[in-house]
């Protein structure tokens, strides 16, 4: 048979419910049941109906399945940047706990785009039983919204009428300033995110509080994008007025920051020490390596998980209950520690303005 021959034949058509059903002597109905709720069918007749099932390659789709349930055992997990490597850990936290329960991830990017993330909600909260939102650009207003329709818990950010878990950006902060103070810095530039970001507005003040409490001066700049770019481009504004000691938002500002001071004849650490935000895959083997406050990613995934299916079953059992008579809810929230590598290390005279490398 030519190749001709072979695209004329018709596809094989995937096997259907009714199919089924003729194949083992009983009524579609009875299908139903035995795949959505087998312990309304016979056992005998159920086992016979799933060995006919996987003979004849029949799967069920979820979607009908969700019909009499109300249930399609799909979480949706929204992230700003899937890009970025920061959400590497919380996905596979997250892709573990759901899959351990019996559910599969959607899995959203929304390109750090308020608009965007709104949007592909709208659309999935249709196929999902619940959803977590990683980082979201949103309101709070929007996220309540979305919150009054599936269950929703949402990731670095704290809300108190939606569950929430969030890293100690005051300990990661304090611990950063401190180890910077330790080492003779007196000044810290706070190299800022996105400004719709919650946890960016978190650690800008908690390095203004540890550097009052510390004697020390803080400064910000930005806001900048939260990649290596963005890291670049902070750097003229850097260079304007340099300091001994920075602090960014998060590892890739970070590592984009150390290349375009080495670039432009900065020594990290000896005229700059620069720390990270999140202990990202690679922040240990940059050049140098980067000292970075680190937090639990996989864990902070897999309790996000065990959260939101909590509240879809508390959603169940009392699905009349108003959102407006429950108690404010207080986050979750993970440790930090300062991982302390090589991109820091001892203040020294700075130079002159004058024989400062430029940008």
């Amino acid at each position: 048979m030519d190749h001709a021959e072979e695209d004329a034949q018709p596809e094989r058509r995937q096997p259907t419910i009714y199919d089924v059903a003729a194949a083992a002597g009983v009524a579609p109905s009875t299908v139903s049941r035995a795949f959505s709720r087998p312990g309304r069918v016979n056992a005998e007749t159920a086992e016979r109906i799933q060995v006919i099932a996987a003979e004849m390659g029949y799967r069920v789709n979820p979607m009908a399945r969700a019909l009499p349930t109300g249930r399609t055992s799909l979480l949706a997990l929204v992230v700003s940047d899937v890009t970025n490597p920061f959400f590497f850990e919380i996905i596979r936290g997250v892709e573990a706990a759901a899959a351990e329960a019996g559910y599969v991830i959607l899995l959203v990017n929304t390109d750090e785009s308020s608009k965007d993330e709104r949007t592909a909600i709208d659309r999935a909260i249709p196929l999902v039983d619940a959803i977590l939102l990683a980082n979201s650009r949103m309101s709070d207003n929007a996220i309540r919204m979305i919150a009054k329709q599936r269950p929703t818990v949402v990731l670095n950010r704290q809300m108190t009428d939606v569950p929430s878990l969030v890293v100690d950006n005051a300990r990661g902060m304090r611990r950063a300033v401190e180890h910077l103070g330790t080492l003779g810095h007196r000044v810290v530039t706070y190299v800022a995110g996105p400004e719709a970001s919650w946890a960016d507005g978190m650690r800008w003040r908690s390095i203004r509080e540890a550097a009052f409490e510390l004697d020390m001066t803080a400064r910000r700049i930005g806001p900048y994008a939260p990649t290596v770019e963005g890291g670049l481009a902070a750097l003229v504004d850097f260079a304007e007025k340099p300091t001994t000691a920075v602090v960014t938002y998060n590892d890739l500002l970070a590592i984009g920051l150390m290349r375009g001071l080495t670039q432009h004849g900065f020594e990290v650490p000896g005229d700059v020490s620069v720390i990270g935000v999140d202990n990202i895959f690679g922040s240990d083997f940059c050049t140098p390596p980067l000292t970075t406050v680190a937090s639990p990613l996989r864990l902070l995934g897999e309790v996000a998980v065990r959260t939101v299916l909590e509240a879809t079953r508390q959603a169940r059992l009392m699905p009349g209950r108003s959102r407006a008579t429950r108690d404010p809810i207080r986050p979750a929230m993970v440790t930090t520690e300062l991982l302390v590598r090589e991109s820091t290390g001892p203040r020294r005279t700075p130079r002159t303005r004058d024989a400062a490398p430029r940008a």
